[in-house]
């Protein structure tokens, strides 16, 4: 099945579903699929989507043209200089709507994937360290460059210092140094890296490896990973107990255990 968000011309981000698997792939690579308004708009309305379409189990998020994603609209940001007072409300509401649209792909109860290549530039790179799983072409640029014009990355920090370690998440900051995918892969900010020519078939591989996977159980299991990963360990187990405790409960996970020990495929309802 395929879905748009426009009728008569070509969308800004196309979806395209294959079984259980949506794919978002965003459609302005004269932008380089900056995250302009428009494209903000367009992301925030999918996720909106798919929150509540059971169907779906998975996600991959790709970018049309020679590169994923540069970041910020510049041209579009300086036009919203001309404002009385200099831009700050729009600017303020921009990185408000863009911190929206990052958090909820983590709260979307499917896992997203990005399937990145060429650059993944300022918020960008945010954009992949904020989806929980990240593969990428050998020949992709990472970085967090505003630092190079002027800008610092402060809102692409965030979701890179929750990625990769501290010092070299600020050496990235404060240098606004690219880096290669081997590197990304090396310091935890992609999952892993290869060929050009084979990354549509291993994201679709990998995304299919999730969507046979039981979705009540993953949408637990997805928010208690970030939840936990927030608090001290004592409390994390506390917490991470009684999601388990609770999962225990469903009526899909008393049928897979039971499959297990019987030794034929889970019979699971959603």
């Amino acid at each position: 099945m395929a879905n748009s968000q426009q009728e008569g011309k070509m969308a800004i981000l196309e979806r395209n579903d294959i079984g259980a698997v949506a794919r978002l792939t965003m459609n302005a690579p004269e932008r380089l699929n900056a995250l302009s308004d428009e494209m903000l708009a367009a992301l925030q309305a999918q996720l909106d989507s798919l929150r509540d379409d059971r169907s779906i189990r998975a996600v991959i998020l790709s970018g049309a043209g020679k590169a994923f994603c540069a970041g910020h609209d510049l041209k579009q940001m300086t036009q919203g200089r001309q404002a009385e007072d200099g831009g700050l409300a729009y600017f303020q509401d921009l990185f408000d709507r863009c911190a929206k649209m990052m958090m909820s792909i983590q709260s979307l109860p499917q896992p997203v994937i990005a399937q990145i290549h060429g650059i993944a530039t300022a918020a960008g790179c945010q954009l992949v360290a904020t989806c929980d799983l990240a593969i990428a072409a050998d020949s992709t640029r990472f970085g967090v460059n505003g630092v190079n014009i002027g800008l610092f990355c402060s809102t692409p920090m965030v979701a890179l210092s929750r990625n990769v370690p501290r010092k070299l998440a600020f050496e990235m900051l404060t240098t606004g140094d690219f880096i290669t995918a081997s590197r990304a892969a090396e310091i935890g900010l992609i999952n892993r890296v290869v060929s050009e020519s084979s990354l549509d078939q291993e994201a679709n591989a990998l995304a299919e490896r999730l969507a046979e996977k039981l979705g009540s159980a993953v949408k637990v299991g997805k928010e208690a990973f970030y939840q936990q990963i927030q608090m001290p360990t004592d409390l994390a187990y506390t917490y991470a107990a009684e999601v388990m405790a609770q999962n225990m409960l469903h009526r899909d996970t008393e049928e897979g255990i039971n499959a297990f020990i019987e030794k034929r495929p889970p019979n699971w309802k959603q």
